[in-house]
């Protein structure tokens, strides 16, 4: 869970008790596949954000080590 923040966490949580809320007050019509809709993107924006995150730790990662590396050969000149 260190990926998915605060904001994160409560987007979804309101993003779900509104479509739920839609479904209870609207039932099944067509408004629902909007929900529906709505509640897919949001939940895929924070999976991007997430995969990103994890990216973002292995790009860090990689350049912490290239930056070790020229330290050691500017060492070695």
């Amino acid at each position: 869970m260190k990926h998915f923040d605060l904001g994160s966490i409560l987007i979804i949580m309101i993003t779900f008790v509104l479509f739920v809320a839609a479904l209870f007050f609207t039932g099944f019509t067509h408004d629902l596949l909007l929900e529906a809709g709505v509640f897919l993107v949001s939940v895929k924006l924070i999976i991007m954000a997430y995969k990103n995150s994890i990216s973002n730790e292995k790009i860090e990662l990689e350049l912490k080590e290239i930056k070790e590396l020229i330290v050691q050969n500017k060492d070695r000149i």
